[in-house]
């Protein structure tokens, strides 16, 4: 394995800007110090990880949408899953654990690569209890970087239901456009979903955020 080192620069306001999450590892209130700010990063999975995914699965309601009728609810099942799906690198597909403090709280990956036209669909999800905080905002933009930089893609594309505006703004602060809806493309049980497509090229403007570091196989 190799590791990239986080990069990329942030103007003052703008949405999360550091590898570490929350306040800074200096701060002190009175005589207390206050815990070191909580470390992000992409790397492999690995089947330790098969807790956290089936904690994530437990509280995140909607991720049994998001991995169709795949059973999470057991560590085995969980294990099973990293090892079929998670783990493996192949030369069309691969997936990162988001890492807090070297928990597994989330997934990123890049799939349907195609290396003679240089295209990419990419794909993410947060564990509901490590939302709110920019990881997938981060995790999208790093995986980006990524793809465009270690794969030598051009265009990536990505789809979120229309209803859902909260993937929305995590996809458009990551840089990647709005391109147009797709009509009742998904379906979740009997109902059907509108999908809005949105895309970044390797020649737009970078994202301001500052990229998690990345641990390569």
């Amino acid at each position: 394995m190799r590791a990239r080192a986080g990069k990329g620069t942030a103007p003052p306001g703008s949405l999360p800007t550091h590898t570490r999450i929350g306040r800074t590892s200096r701060a002190t209130s009175g005589d207390r110090s206050v815990p070191p700010a909580p470390v992000a990063a992409l790397r492999p999975w690995r089947l330790a990880d098969a807790a956290s995914l089936q904690t994530a699965f437990t509280v995140s309601g909607d991720l049994a949408a998001q991995v169709g009728a795949i059973e999470l609810s057991t560590v085995t099942r969980c294990e099973s899953f990293i090892t079929d799906n998670l783990a493996p690198a192949t030369v069309s597909r691969q997936n990162f654990a988001i890492s807090v403090d070297g928990v597994a709280v989330g997934n990123v990956g890049v799939g349907s690569m195609e290396h003679r036209h240089g295209t990419g669909w990419v794909y993410y999800w947060v564990s509901a209890e490590a939302r709110g905080r920019g990881l997938a905002t981060l995790a999208l933009a790093s995986i980006a970087d990524w793809a465009f930089t270690e794969q030598g893609l051009h265009r990536l594309e990505l789809g979120h239901r229309t209803n859902n505006p909260a993937s929305c703004r995590v996809a458009t602060t990551a840089g990647f456009a709005a391109e147009g809806v797709e009509r009742q493309k998904l379906k979740y049980g009997t109902e059907r979903f509108d999908v809005e497509t949105h895309a970044r090229l390797r020649t737009d403007a970078p994202p301001p955020v500052r990229l998690l570091p990345t641990v390569t196989f």
